[in-house]
């Protein structure tokens, strides 16, 4: 009996998971369809014009998985740096608060310290959050006013760019620290540091290349596998055939997409306005990637930093040269160095870069990151769209991913991946390779798909 074509549409993090995992398996008919000329999906990075290298957002090397771990010493050997997370949040105009914020009040002005542990007293009191209808009320039950107001608040609106209010409580797992309103309290009075807390207080980053070199490198092992420019525009489900832009196609039996699930439901033909009609309950925004790269030698062990002003466009910015001295032009962090900042904006919104990026480095100068002399020494003002940053875990996520999702399958499709499977709590990158790899155990041998089965 034949073995069944299986076609994979994005050479990101899951569709080259599934790739390797194929060969690793001798697996033979398949084939891997790839939209941009490069391979990596957002996990990928550039050089610019002057030799900095940027990924597509902050990206680290941490992991829950053995295989993955694996797989990354299989692809960068030694070729890696590897960090203690030591990041911060900025609070007000002067307040640097280790994180993660709810463990270091110590830090803040007495008057926040009070209200932010009275707020946590009371919410200790109240059982926390756990009766909660939304994520706004899950966070003010779980850590009180105080905290919520100072941090938790005007951040989650900066990165989500979505009222709390309309978003579930269901995505937290263990992206949010809770709080021990007992341990709080010691950290305060004891003036005790507590920042260990959370899967990447360890990891690792790329020698060369940036995070995109790992997926450079998984794509090197099957190069003739791997095809480029071919951007998805129709799925036949009858016909089990997919159609590219540029008028060529595929058939497949099995098909395992990273296209955004959105987007995939409109391709579906015949047009399926059951499945069209969910995915109008899947929301999204997108990234603006600002990067400033510096005459001037930074020396400092941070790793990135939070924003919760809303004079700062930018939600977080990276030190990304101490990530490898190779982001810099010719490794030479003597001389150069570099800051990579995000900022979220909704769909159909276009904010101007140039304008951003001046509104960054003011924020920057008032946040005692960059000094007012230090304007005079940015060599590369770098920046880029990223089209489908988060995918925002509404309150009717999960009720269109119960239609979606099984019905998908019964046509033969796995949408697995960041913004295939639209669930941001395994949307890191070593859920997502694992997700293609697992989806690939399954299609050739029945294995359990234990990442994207997770609640």
């Amino acid at each position: 009996m034949a073995s069944k074509k299986i076609v994979i549409i994005g050479a990101g993090p899951t569709g080259l998971g599934a790739a390797y995992r194929l060969n690793e398996l001798g697996y033979d008919n398949w084939v891997v369809y790839e939209k941009s000329d490069d391979v990596g999906g957002h996990s990928t990075s550039h050089v610019d014009g002057h030799g900095f290298v940027w990924d597509e957002g902050g990206h680290v090397i941490f992991s829950h998985y053995p295989y993955f771990d694996t797989l990354i010493d299989k692809m960068l050997g030694k070729e890696v740096h590897e960090r203690i997370r030591e990041s911060w949040i900025v609070q007000g105009d002067d307040s640097w608060v280790p994180y993660p914020f709810q463990s270091n009040l110590r830090y803040l002005p007495k008057d926040v310290q009070v209200k932010c542990l009275l707020g946590a007293a009371k919410a200790a009191a109240n059982g926390g959050g756990r009766d909660a209808k939304n994520f706004r009320d899950w966070t003010l039950g779980t850590f009180g006013e105080g905290i919520a107001e100072a941090f938790m608040f005007p951040y989650n609106s900066k990165v989500w760019t979505t009222p709390l209010e309309q978003m579930s409580k269901s995505w937290i797992a263990d992206r949010v620290a809770v709080v021990d309103f007992k341990r709080l309290l010691e950290n305060v009075l004891y003036e005790r540091d507590d920042v260990g807390w959370g899967p990447n207080s360890k990891f690792k980053f790329p020698l060369h290349g940036g995070t995109g070199q790992i997926y450079r490198r998984m794509a090197e092992q099957f190069p003739a596998k791997i095809h480029s420019g071919k951007k998805l525009a129709e799925v036949d489900v009858a016909r089990r055939r997919v159609s590219f832009e540029d008028g060529t196609g595929d058939s497949y039996d099995v098909l395992i997409s990273t296209a955004p699930l959105d987007l995939l439901a409109h391709m579906i033909r015949p047009v399926d306005e059951k499945l069209r009609e969910a995915a109008a309950g899947l929301e999204h925004n997108n990234l603006l990637v600002l990067g400033l790269g510096l005459k001037k030698k930074i020396e400092t062990g941070r790793c990135w930093i939070y924003f919760t002003d809303s004079a700062m466009p930018c939600y977080r910015a990276t030190y990304f040269s101490h990530y490898s001295p190779n982001n810099v032009p010719g490794g030479d962090t003597e001389k150069y160095s570099s800051l990579m900042c995000e900022m979220s904006f909704r769909v159909g919104e276009t904010p101007d870069p140039e304008r951003v990026l001046d509104q960054v480095i003011d924020g920057l100068i008032r946040a005692k990151m960059l000094d007012e002399s230090d304007r005079q020494r940015v060599v590369s003002r770098y920046h880029r769209v990223i089209a489908y940053s988060y995918p925002i875990p509404t309150l009717g996520r999960d009720r269109a991913l119960e239609i979606l999702q099984p019905a998908l399958l019964e046509k033969g499709i796995y949408s697995r991946g960041r913004f295939g499977a639209w669930r941001y709590e395994i949307g890191n990158m070593d859920h997502s390779v694992m997700m293609g790899v697992e989806a690939a155990n399954n299609i050739v041998a029945g294995g359990e798909e234990l990442v994207f089965r997770s609640s």
